[in-house]
C-alpha cells in the first residue's frame, strides 16, 4: 500500500522521509510537554530536525505551498503594516502580498480557524495562507516591523522637531532641560537610536552630519549599516543631548571630545564610549557599546582549529611569561584574552586585570579602570597590581615604554602575563616591542606566544551557495587555477536572516608564533621581522591568511573575507 502524507501524522511522515528516526520522535513526544512546543519544533530545539524539513514534511501533509524566501527580501512595507505587529507577532504571521480583494499571508500554523477568522475581520479580505518557518518568520518581522517601526518614529520626532541647526555665532541650544516640550523629539530620537544598536546587537554607533540629512550607521558583524537618515535640521540637538549625557561641554565644537555613559535598557546593561570630534560639516559622533552583562565566550566558541587551540591552551596554562594578542581595533583581542582567563580562572589564583575600558566582567577577577584623566595611568595601576599579590595579570594594552616594562619585569618575577599591542602580524609584534624601547634580551626572555588574529565574517547558514570566484579574486587570494578547481567556493546568497548581507556572525582566524629556542636566538641578535617569520614558517606556524583560507575552504567564509583581511605573500 503506498504512503498517503495526508492521512498519516506528522512523526510517521518525517519517519518516511528519513529525516528523524522512530526513536527521535518518542523522545520528542516524552519531551514536548516540558518544552511548551509542538512536535516539529520539539525535534528542531534537540537538534533532529531542520526547519526546511519540517517545511517540506507539512507541505506535504497539508498541501499549502512554502513561502519563497527569495520573494521575502522585496516585500511592500504597506502591505506588511496591514496586519497590526502585536497581532503579528502573538499569532506569527505576517501580510506578503496583496492583490485587489486577497492579501496573502504566511503563517507558521496556516490550520489555525481562529487565526484565519481574526486575519479576515482585520483586513477585510479573503486570506490565501502559505507556509513559513518558526525562525524565518522571526527574522522576517524583525527586519521589515523594525524598519515600520524606526520610520515612524523617526518622521514622528521630526514631525513636532520646531527648532533649526544653529549656525556658530548663535548661543548653543540648551538641553538642560531634557523634559522640556522643544526637545522632547531629540529625546525621542537618540533614545530610539540607542534602543535600535542594543537591539541589532551593534558594536558602534555612527552619527554624522552631511549636506542635506543625518546619518546614523551601526557597525554590525564588523561592517558598518546605514539605518535611518534625520533631518540635518536636528543634528546639533541629537550632538548637545549626548554631550549633556556623558558630562561633556556643550559649548565646545572645535576640540574632540570623549567620555561615557552608563545606561540600563530592559535587555542589557550597558558602558557607551562617545568620542565626538568636528568636521566640516559639524560634529560626528563615534558610540562604542561594550555590554556590562555576563561574558559569554569560550576556547570552544571563539574559532580555534584543532591545532591552534592545542598551543594556545598550552601556554596559557604555564606559570609564567607573556601572551601577547595583536591586531587592529575590533579583532576580536579582549574578547581572547578574556575567554583565556576564564578557562584558566580558579580559587587558587589571583588574577588581576588593569584595562582602559573594562570592556568584560569577569566574575571572581579583579578588575581594575584606568582613568588618566585623574592620573591614574596604566603604570601606576600595574605598580599597585603588584602589592596585590596576583598570580596573573592581564594588562588591556601596552601604549609606550613604561607599561611594555613593567609586563617584563612581571613576566621575570614568576607572574603569567596577557595582554594586547597593535601590530599587522605576529613576526611585527616581536620587533613593535623592540621599538617601544625594551631591550632584546628581555622581549626573548619573557615571551611565550605571541597571537595575531582577526575576525571574518561567517557565511549565512540559511543562504548559503556555490560562488565561482573570478580570475582577479584568485590571484588577490593567492590561488592558483590548479588549487581552486579543488575548491568548493561558498558564497551568501542574502536573505531576511541575514539582512540582505550573506554574512551572519563572526569568527577568528589566528597566527600563532611560538617563542621556541631558535626564535629566541633571532630575538636576541635583533634580527629584523622578515628573519623571524621564516623561521617561525620553518617551525610550523600558520599565517593569517593561511588559517583564512582553512575557514573559506571549510565553507565558513567566503574568498571575499580573505582578500579583504589577508593578503598572500
Amino acid at each position: 500500500m503506498s504512503f498517503n502524507p495526508q492521512f498519516a501524522r506528522l512523526g510517521e511522515i518525517l519517519v518516511h522521509l528519513k529525516y528523524v528516526t522512530e526513536e527521535q520522535v518518542k523522545e520528542a513526544l516524552i519531551k514536548q510537554n516540558n518544552f511548551g512546543l509542538k512536535l516539529g519544533e520539539t525535534l528542531i530545539k534537540l537538534g533532529y530536525l531542520e526547519e526546511k524539513q519540517l517545511l517540506h514534511a507539512l507541505h506535504l501533509q497539508l498541501e499549502i505551498d512554502i513561502v519563497d524566501e527569495n520573494r521575502l527580501m522585496e516585500l511592500d512595507e504597506e502591505v506588511v503594516a496591514l496586519i497590526p505587529e502585536p497581532f503579528a507577532h502573538e499569532n506569527r504571521c505576517i501580510a506578503i502580498a496583496r492583490t485587489d480583494n486577497t492579501v496573502t499571508v504566511a503563517m507558521t500554523d496556516p490550520e489555525n480557524i481562529i487565526i484565519h477568522d481574526n486575519l479576515k475581520k482585520i483586513l477585510q479580505m479573503n486570506i490565501d495562507a502559505v507556509l513559513i518557518g518558526e525562525q524565518t518568520l522571526t527574522d522576517t518581522m524583525e527586519k521589515y516591523y523594525k524598519s515600520i517601526r524606526t520610520t515612524s518614529q523617526v518622521e514622528d520626532a521630526a514631525g513636532s522637531f520646531d527648532f533649526v541647526a544653529v549656525s556658530e555665532d548663535d548661543e548653543e541650544i540648551n538641553l538642560e532641560k531634557q523634559g522640556g516640550e522643544q526637545d522632547a523629539p531629540v529625546v525621542k530620537l537618540v533614545n530610539l537610536i540607542v534602543k535600535e544598536a542594543i537591539k541589532a546587537n551593534c558594536t558602534d554607533i555612527h552619527i554624522e552630519p552631511l549636506v542635506k540629512h543625518t546619518r546614523v550607521r551601526f557597525r554590525v558583524d564588523g561592517a558598518l549599516r546605514e539605518v535611518m537618515n534625520p533631518p540635518i535640521g536636528m543634528h546639533n540637538g541629537i550632538v548637545s543631548l549626548i554631550k549633556v549625557m556623558s558630562k561633556l561641554n556643550i559649548a565646545e565644537r572645535r576640540l574632540p571630545q570623549d567620555g561615557h555613559i552608563s545606561l540600563k535598557t530592559a535587555e542589557k546593561a550597558v558602558d557607551v564610549r562617545v568620542s565626538i570630534t568636528p568636521n566640516v560639516l559639524g560634529e560626528k559622533v563615534v558610540m562604542r557599546l561594550l555590554d556590562k552583562g555576563d561574558f559569554g565566550f569560550t576556547l570552544n566558541s571563539l574559532g580555534f582549529e584543532d591545532k591552534h587551540r592545542e598551543i594556545f591552551e598550552k601556554w596559557i596554562h604555564r606559570p609564567y611569561g607573556i601572551i601577547i594578542v595583536s591586531g587592529p581595533t575590533g579583532s576580536g583581542k579582549s574578547t581572547s584574552l578574556h575567554a583565556a582567563l576564564k578557562e584558566i580562572q580558579n580559587v587558587e589564583n589571583n588574577i588581576v586585570t588593569c584595562e582602559d575600558p573594562v570592556e568584560y566582567r569577569l566574575e571572581g577577577i579583579s578588575q581594575i579602570e584606568v582613568n588618566e584623566k585623574i592620573g591614574f595611568t596604566f603604570g601606576s595601576a600595574l605598580r599597585s597590581v603588584l602589592r596585590q599579590d596576583p598570580d596573573i595579570v592581564l594588562i588591556g594594552e601596552i601604549r609606550d615604554e613604561e607599561t611594555a616594562d613593567i609586563a617584563v619585569k612581571f613576566s621575570l618575577t614568576g607572574h603569567l602575563v596577557f595582554t594586547t599591542l597593535h601590530a599587522n602580524d605576529a613576526p611585527n609584534t616581536l620587533t613593535r616591542l623592540v621599538d617601544i624601547g625594551i631591550p632584546s634580551y628581555l622581549v626573548g626572555s619573557s615571551l611565550n606566544l605571541v597571537m595575531a588574529q582577526r575576525l571574518v565574517r561567517k557565511i549565512c547558514k540559511h543562504c548559503i551557495t556555490d560562488y565561482q570566484p573570478t580570475e582577479k579574486e584568485l590571484f588577490d587570494a593567492g590561488i592558483s587555477p590548479k588549487e581552486a578547481a579543488g575548491i568548493d567556493f561558498k558564497i551568501g546568497a542574502g536573505c531576511v536572516h541575514c539582512d540582505n548581507t550573506g554574512y551572519k556572525g563572526r569568527t577568528g582566524i589566528f597566527e600563532m608564533l611560538e617563542v621556541k629556542q631558535n626564535i629566541r636566538q633571532l630575538i636576541f641578535q635583533n634580527a629584523n621581522q622578515d628573519l623571524i617569520r621564516e623561521q617561525a614558517l620553518e617551525n610550523g606556524m600558520d599565517t593569517l591568511h593561511k588559517s583564512a583560507l582553512s575557514k573559506m575552504k571549510s565553507g565558513i567564509t567566503t574568498i571575499r573575507e580573505v582578500i579583504k583581511l589577508t593578503f598572500a605573500e
